[in-house]
């Protein structure tokens, strides 16, 4: 027996109907555009894949999100693809083996297990940009300012940008000499922001009191490029890594200032969004409406080497359906006319049907005896015939 409300769809899953399955096509369309114009080439990995793949240097929160099965041909297991970053990767690793920087695209839908609070898909459509063969800055930089330009391109405006870098906590934590428990520890606590409890925490380890203070300051130290000053006088005693990742994160905002001299940078020298999974500098785009990141990307060197080969990497990424979601502007072409064209059995009505579709316009034909006519159908003009030739008509 059928259940009643077999219409209804899980928890986070979403159908697209037309008017947005039109313009988010088009945005799609644009985007790869702009990519390619980039010197992006695009790949299309796999739904389904190899559950160790897929969790390659990724850490605990993609296992989590991360739906698994068993291959009913193998035994072995698999996994529906959270994030595809890890098997463009792999794409790069294994099968194109460059030696000079790759720059690779995708889009596709992901499966989560888990929605986000805020934003509460579980099939969101991934859309991003990779960068692999070059270790230095201006490959994230490049990748920032194209990240930047995706949003543009869709119409979004007031893009604010994040800066971090997840070296400086990783460098602090060696030079304070923490044990990986402690180390995780005190991540906990980091990422939630939890000062009171981060003072607790660093007073029952046995280290330096100077590491102790830098570390308790760490969250301290967000906000606009006056925060990189005060970064360098309360982590003057540090090492040479986290001197050299501050370096790194205030040529990347002066570089980026040339580029966009209008665009608001803020730091954040604790957030350590991806630490399991990126090596440096890690960034994220906010737009004042939405309480989240839109788009976040990072540098994530060696991940390759599972597969067989280490490169440096960088890369950015986003959801497709909520950037198409917040786009301020409408798309030229999800407005387009829609042209109807009346039955009739006429060689005439037929070609000029198919020069308009040729030339890009969109033209429904009435089918004999359906119900409902042009306007009902939203259409903005109608074919009539003007003594031998059909001609394109606005509806009154």
């Amino acid at each position: 027996m059928q259940a009643k409300d077999s219409w209804l769809l899980p928890d986070g899953i979403e159908e697209i109907l037309p008017e947005q399955a039109k313009q988010l096509e088009v945005l799609r369309s644009q985007l790869l555009d702009l990519f390619s114009s980039w010197g992006y080439d695009l790949v299309i990995p796999p739904f389904i894949d190899f559950l160790d793949s897929l969790l390659t240097g990724s850490g605990h929160d993609l296992d989590l999100q991360t739906f698994k099965l068993t291959d009913q041909l193998t035994g072995e297991m698999l996994g529906v693809r959270a994030d595809m970053t890890p098997q463009v990767a792999r794409i790069d690793a294994h099968n194109l083996k460059h030696a000079w920087p790759t720059r690779l695209c995708y889009v596709g839908t992901v499966l989560h297990t888990r929605g986000d609070p805020l934003h509460k898909t579980r099939s969101p459509m991934q859309l991003g940009a990779e960068i692999y063969g070059h270790a230095g800055k201006e490959s994230d930089v490049e990748v920032i300012r194209l990240m930047l330009e995706t949003l543009a391109v869709a119409g979004l405006l007031n893009i604010h940008l994040d800066l971090g870098h997840v070296g400086i906590y990783r460098a602090l934590s060696k030079q304070a000499g923490l044990t990986e428990i402690q180390e995780s520890e005190l991540f906990d606590v980091l990422q939630r922001k939890a000062r009171p409890e981060l003072k607790v925490l660093l007073e029952s380890y046995c280290i330096d009191n100077e590491l102790k203070a830098m570390l308790l300051k760490l969250p301290e130290l967000n906000g606009g490029k006056e925060v990189m000053q005060e970064a360098k006088t309360i982590l003057s005693k540090a090492n040479a890594d986290v001197k050299s990742a501050l370096a790194d994160l205030e040529a990347i905002a002066e570089e980026l200032t040339r580029f966009l001299p209008s665009l608001p940078i803020s730091f954040d020298l604790a957030e350590l969004r991806g630490y399991h999974y990126h090596t440096g500098v890690v960034f994220a785009a906010f737009v004042p409406s939405l309480g989240r990141e839109i788009a976040r990307g990072g540098r994530y060197d060696n991940i390759g080497a599972v597969f067989g080969r280490a490169r440096p990497a960088t890369g950015f990424s986003t959801d497709l359906k909520l950037v198409s979601a917040l786009a301020k502007q409408s798309n030229s072409e999800a407005s387009k006319t829609l042209i109807f064209a009346p039955f009739v059995e006429d060689e005439g009505l037929t070609q000029k049907i198919r020069d308009l579709r040729t030339q890009k316009q969109a033209v429904v034909q009435q089918l004999p005896g359906q119900t409902g006519g042009a306007q009902e159908m939203g259409c903005t003009s109608i074919l009539e015939k003007d003594q031998q030739n059909w001609v394109v008509r606005p509806l009154a």
